[in-house]
């Protein structure tokens, strides 16, 4: 029976208004748990949630090099990502990490055309120059605000980085794995990677409101184990370039919910810096006509 076609929209739609609660709950998390302890506790709860759902239809069984992949997107997009935008966001508001995590599609074409016989064209390299001069501004946005640094741009830079890398990695994964036995693959070997910070965790969920711990238990159940399979769902029956250009729409939601729920919104000169950022983005995203046609290995890897 075919897919109906409203089911990928609607994963879509699921992922995004997930997504952007996420950078919102993150950043009202920093006064009670550190980076580290807080990307444990959320990866710990999606990984037992996931569980759930994977184990009674039976383990699963990638191939070595499929291991390979889902360790690296383990470690990158549920480790690295997690705990470098927690540490980001103590710093720039959450409406701003939306915007900079945006960056990632432009490094994902520049990868395309480093590691896959992509040619870098010049409308890659006015996007790749337009986007990072709106993160220039963004960064001087935030430094210019008193408790704000320019590290915090940097770290969830990392984790745009992080997440462009996973793209890749992963598109090539839903051909032939259920979209839910990779994330719950990936997001366990996330939370093993985070062990160390288990001291940490137990302390901070004593020290911290039961309110706090709940927002934990939010960020693991729905933006990690639920939108993360929506997204590899999605990914699976679009294009990744598609449904990269749908992760636009994260940061005014984003804003929007900062504005309702933290009462903070961010300075006037990141928004210039994030429309910049943005439309660099959709300029390196342009393909000459006469190669829209000729099928491109790049989107049999997940551009």
């Amino acid at each position: 029976m075919p897919e109906r076609r409203w089911l990928p929209l609607a994963a879509v739609a699921t992922t995004l208004v997930l997504w952007a609660s996420a950078f919102v709950a993150v950043r009202h998390l920093g006064h009670d748990f550190s980076p580290g302890a807080l990307s444990l506790g959320r990866l710990l709860v999606g990984s037992v949630a996931l569980a759930l759902v994977v184990l009674p239809q039976g383990l699963p069984r990638p191939s070595r090099r499929q291991w390979s992949a889902i360790v690296a997107i383990g470690l990158l997009w549920y480790a690295v990502y997690n705990v470098a935008l927690n540490a980001g966001e103590l710093w720039v508001d959450a409406g701003t990490a939306a915007m900079l995590i945006q960056v990632a599609p432009v490094l994902i074409a520049v990868m395309a055309a480093l590691f896959l016989d992509e040619p870098f064209t010049r409308t890659l390299g006015l996007g790749l120059v337009l986007a990072f001069g709106g993160v220039a501004l963004i960064g001087l946005s935030t430094g210019s605000r008193e408790g704000t640094e320019w590290y915090g741009v940097v770290l969830v830079l990392v984790s745009a980085a992080a997440y462009a890398v996973s793209v890749v990695l992963q598109k090539p994964l839903m051909g032939s794995l259920p979209a839910v036995q990779v994330t719950w693959l990936a997001c366990t070997v996330g939370a093993v990677a985070c062990l160390p910070f288990a001291p940490q965790l137990l302390d901070e969920v004593r020290a911290a409101p039961a309110s706090s711990t709940w927002w934990v238990v939010y960020l693991g159940l729905f933006p990690t184990a639920l939108a993360f399979t929506t997204y590899a769902y999605a990914l699976r029956h679009m294009s990744a370039s598609s449904l990269g250009v749908t992760t636009y729409l994260v940061p005014p939601i984003t804003i929007v919910m900062g504005l309702l729920l933290l009462g903070e919104v961010p300075p006037s000169l990141a928004y210039v810096g994030g429309v910049l950022a943005l439309v660099g983005v959709a300029v390196a995203r342009r393909r000459p006509r006469e190669a829209a046609a000729v099928p491109s290995r790049r989107s049999a890897v997940g551009r």
